[in-house]
């Protein structure tokens, strides 16, 4: 297999000539939304058919660009999260691995005294890596981030010392919906300080009401980047099994899906080690339905603002999720859900819209792109500069969602732990502990039909390119919080 070198300068120059014509030189500085949902299944949109409610979501399909061969660095959450803000693999932004505490999975409440020694409390994302928002200040933009951070609790590691100019919701991985709390401590904040001012109110309305108050006051006077990722629909985080089991969403979206008989059962294994009471595998399924439904609503209700506004054609609008879907996710047909390496793990739901920009509606994409092409991108778009002495591992793919060239996207790599992947062009080479193997994306995108008997030559060189990207990343400059430097 050719080296993809040649390929990348001719569609580089290509890019050069292009920006003489491209809509972007002549366009106002268009508005950002980027919404992120939290463990979304790779088929849970309603225009796929399998019986979910996303009205909104289906609306964002028809006015823009679906792509269906988008990938997130990581198949967890805060890699994943540090990576989209960055444009940097987790290897090489330092946020290689999850900033949690792993005491909760059997069953330990932390008393305050504990919790505030803990990583989950005192680790986050290396002070000198440089984040979109701070990029885009330079351009003039407003940035609010309304909803999921986890990259880190202390005040140095918020979202408002890392470039934004807004942030309320909460800072570690996950909450319980409506006490708002992470296995008992209390976790939402607004910019710098604690509050439990909204206790009991289910954040997506939270999250709903801070985005459109952002999108009001910003409109008509300053270009803006709002972030808004949603926790749903993740499951909760709280000690009571039954709550933990499953997805907490309001009971007018429930009602919205088939009524469910039993909602519970009783399991004599559970993490904690007693029998405990857990939701039943159709109440998971409906419940998370429910909170995708209600997360879909609240979307609907930004895009209703934006048009209102007069300014939603020429707004990005970036939806994805954050990794692979688990618990009552629907990753079909993709093998696998979040934390492995294969596709379902990785590879996510992606809808771009941006009419002023030349994206076009209705179309389906299945170009190879990535969240690392989310900051060039948005600097491209926005005017900006790119960050000085930043090596980036993304591209501006405005061309290639245009339809103008392919993506300069050859290859990606992702590293969990001993879980590993690579891809280059077709191919991807999987090690997901005991299994894995060789598998032609093209003709098999369920990673069903192993060819590494078949083709050793072509795991051999998927494995050497593995072995490239791991040496590169090795020999960046290191990043906290986990590298020994």
């Amino acid at each position: 297999m050719e080296k993809p070198l040649n390929r990348h300068v001719t569609l580089w120059f290509a890019f050069v000539l292009m920006a003489l014509t491209s809509p972007l030189q002549s366009a106002e500085r268009p508005n950002i939304l980027l919404i992120v949902s939290d463990d979304q299944g790779y088929n849970d949109l309603g225009i796929l058919g399998n019986g979910i409610l996303t009205p909104a979501l289906d609306r964002l399909a028809s006015e823009g660009t679906r792509l269906t061969n988008f990938y997130v660095a990581w198949p967890a959450c805060t890699p994943s999260r540090a990576s989209l803000l960055t444009g940097r693999y987790p290897q090489r932004n330092g946020v290689y691995d999850m900033i949690r505490n792993e005491a909760p999975d059997y069953g330990l409440r932390y008393s305050a005294e504990e919790y505030a020694v803990t990583f989950e409390r005192v680790g986050g994302m290396d002070e000198r890596e440089v984040m979109i928002p701070s990029v885009l200040k330079s351009a003039g933009y407003k940035s609010g981030i309304f909803g999921k951070w986890d990259l880190g609790t202390l005040k140095r590691y918020l979202p408002t010392s890392r470039g934004f100019d807004e942030f309320y919701g909460f800072t570690n991985t996950g909450i319980d919906y409506y006490t708002h709390e992470r296995y008992g401590v209390p976790s939402m904040v607004r910019n710098l300080s604690p509050t439990i001012a909204d206790k009991g109110t289910y954040c997506t309305y939270l999250f709903q009401r801070e985005a459109l108050r952002f999108i009001d006051e910003h409109a008509t006077t300053d270009p803006f980047f709002l972030y808004v990722p949603f926790n749903a629909p993740h499951n909760s985080s709280a000690l009571d099994p039954e709550i933990r089991s499953s997805v907490q969403a309001p009971e007018k979206y429930k009602k919205r899906y088939p009524p469910v008989d039993p909602e519970t059962r009783i399991t004599p294994k559970y993490r904690y080690g007693t029998p405990a009471t857990v939701a039943t595998p159709d109440a998971r399924r409906r419940d998370y339905r429910a909170a995708v439904t209600c997360m879909d609503d609240a979307i609907g209700t930004m895009l209703d603002a934006l048009e209102q506004k007069q300014i939603l054609d020429n707004t990005i609008v970036i939806f994805f999720s954050d990794n692979g879907g688990s618990g009552g996710a629907d990753n079909a047909p993709l093998r696998g859900h979040k934390a492995q390496t294969w596709e379902g793990g990785i590879r996510v739901p992606c809808i771009v819209r941006w009419p002023a920009g030349g994206v076009k509606a209705g179309e389906v994409n299945d170009a190879f792109l990535s969240s690392l092409e989310l900051l060039p991108s948005l600097v491209a778009a926005s005017g900006a500069e790119l960050p000085k002495d930043v090596v980036l591992d993304g591209f501006d793919w405005w061309p290639t969602l245009r339809g103008e060239v392919s993506s300069p996207r050859e290859e990606m790599f992702w590293k969990r732990r001993d879980l590993i992947a690579a891809r280059v062009g077709k191919w991807k080479w999987v090690k997901m502990g005991k299994s894995g193997g060789l598998f032609d994306l093209d003709n098999d995108i369920g990673e069903q039909n192993d060819l590494s008997q078949s083709h050793p030559q072509i795991q051999a060189m998927l494995k050497q390119r593995y072995a490239n990207w791991v040496s590169e990343m090795e020999s960046a400059e290191p990043r906290g919080p986990f590298r020994d430097y």
